[in-house]
């Protein structure tokens, strides 16, 4: 088992009464009650925090990006693995993740990610996720095409790192007349690619189809072991025997010297960070998770069939643990 550190990385400095006055914390809660001078404080001090997850043992360090919400203030994940990358020397760089429909240049994501790993000299986890509902409208992105997008910035990154170049691509989404970047990657094929996500059907029976591992995002015990069923049952499909080192977990854990003070603490973040009573309903889990009949819960019943694995997804042979 490996144990990843991570941190949101929350703007924690806002006035918490104006966050309850407004009755959101996400997408629409104005900015100006962001304090860049506070910011900076908490900026270096999440670089400390890192530096000491290294120094007591942990095996990595996660990071994610979010837009336009206090709870997450990394707007470019890239940024933060590219000082870790520096200052660090033994730690993971996992970055859960990307969101791919965001980007309107993949490959320049490809040449980010090929120097962290270089700088890190192997060290980096590349995670790619579809995005959060606030995502989408904050950069103006059609969430009816998020699973198009995600999947066509997929294929043109790994393609990026593994096919020489110069080459053409033309997708959907995408077009690129030349892909010849002088930035690739330290490891080959390319760096370990991990999918995380909660409870999308179609993007656990993805990550198995391309044998991935699936990092299950804070879901309950219950729909953890569905994840497995059905990521377990794909795998198969396709061919590999899956196990732990596919199946990656994210909790939240806060410690107190009293269950008293640890809830009292909790209660506070969660709603600090955009979560209930002061959660973006109208914004936080559409787009781009649009309805669809298979999209409800993860369960191993009424599943697509598989379709075989893509030769552009497999991942290098080392193994990626659980977080």
């Amino acid at each position: 088992m490996h144990i990843m550190y991570f941190t949101e990385q929350p703007m924690s400095a806002y006035p918490a009464d104006k966050g309850l006055e407004f009755g959101a914390t996400a997408l629409m809660f104005p900015n100006t009650h962001f304090d860049p001078v506070a910011g900076s404080r908490l900026y270096n001090e999440f670089i400390e925090q890192y530096k000491l997850a290294e120094a007591v043992g942990f095996d990595g360090i996660m990071l994610n990006e979010h837009h336009n919400a206090p709870f997450c203030m990394q707007a470019k994940a890239n940024v933060f693995a590219s000082i870790l990358a520096a200052i660090t020397e033994r730690v993971k760089i996992v970055i859960l993740g990307n969101p791919l429909p965001l980007s309107e240049n993949p490959v320049r994501i490809a040449e980010e990610l090929a120097m962290i790993d270089m700088i890190s000299k192997g060290r980096l986890v590349s995670g790619f996720v579809r995005g959060g509902g606030q995502e989408q409208l904050a950069t103006g992105v059609n969430p009816a095409y998020n699973r198009e997008r995600f999947e066509e910035a997929h294929d043109l990154i790994v393609k990026t790192w593994t096919q020489p170049g110069p080459f053409r691509f033309e997708g959907n989404h995408y077009h690129n007349r030349v892909v010849n970047p002088w930035a690739v990657p330290l490891q080959k094929p390319h760096p370990r690619i991990w999918i995380p996500g909660v409870i999308s059907k179609e993007t656990v029976i993805w990550a198995a189809q391309h044998r991935y591992p699936y990092i299950a995002l804070n879901t309950t015990v219950e729909q953890t072991n569905n994840i497995w069923k059905l990521y377990d049952s794909v795998a198969e499909d396709v061919g590999f025997k899956s196990g732990p080192e596919y199946h990656g977990y994210l909790k939240q854990v806060h410690v107190a010297a009293t269950d008293e003070k640890a809830i009292e603490n909790a209660r506070q973040f969660t709603w600090m960070q955009g979560s209930s009573p002061a959660s973006p309903i109208p914004f936080g889990p559409r787009p781009p998770a649009i309805p669809r009949p298979r999209t409800v819960a993860a369960s191993s019943n009424s599943r697509p069939a598989a379709a075989p694995a893509r030769a552009v997804g497999r991942p290098s042979k080392s193994r990626s643990g659980t977080t």
